[in-house]
């Protein structure tokens, strides 16, 4: 994964007022920090770091250029705040990275293939924690549970990695359970036993 440029002002007004006016202004709060450094108040174009995330994912990388400063730096979201009605952001936590240097985050994991007929899919985990080098980063893990039994699972171990890509999470993590589909027959019975007992009490 590449880093996406971005430009930042340095944030002078806290609290929810000043978080509001900054939103208002089409920005999106925000605090970079790491590498012992000060914590830095900054924000950030709302639209340019949507559309980064949309594109790259929630582990995408920033170059941060802000204002004011002699040299640009990388940063990656290590938390994000949205509005559930709106669907913006509220606030994103930054953190500093170095090129090079290899980090632990939490990836997406897509299931591929169908398991077998009759069989229902049950998701445990939708993401694997990983340790990668900073702008080498998987947007997405894919784990297949092509022709898959009922009673299987899929853990973390089975997930393919790419190569500079070593898992962090425990290997025996079940991300996927296959269970037997309830057929037709058996979901009018159950129903049926339900409603004699509501009878009966």
């Amino acid at each position: 994964m590449s880093e996406v440029k971005i430009s930042a002002e340095p944030r002078t007004e806290f609290g929810k007022g000043g978080a509001r006016r900054t939103r208002r202004a089409g920005l999106v709060p925000a605090v970079l920090y790491g590498h012992g450094e000060a914590p830095q108040h900054i924000a950030l174009p709302a639209r340019e770091f949507a559309a980064a995330i949309r594109h790259g994912g929630i582990n995408q990388i920033f170059t941060i250029d802000i204002a004011g400063n002699s040299a640009a730096t990388l940063a990656l979201p290590k938390a994000i705040q949205r509005d559930p009605i709106r669907d913006t952001f509220e606030h994103v936590d930054l953190l500093i990275v170095k090129r090079g240097e290899k980090i632990q985050v939490d990836v997406p994991v897509t299931l591929t293939g169908e398991a077998a007929k009759n069989t229902l899919i049950v998701n445990e985990s939708t993401t694997v924690a990983v340790v990668a080098e900073a702008l080498h980063l998987p947007t997405e893990l894919e784990v297949s549970i092509d022709g898959l039994e009922a009673g299987s699972h899929v853990t973390a171990g089975d997930v393919k990695l790419p190569k500079g890509v070593e898992l962090a999470a425990d290997p025996e993590l079940v991300l996927a359970v296959i269970s037997a589909a309830q057929s037709n027959a058996e979901a009018t019975e159950e129903s049926a036993e339900g409603a004699e007992g509501e009878s009966a009490e």
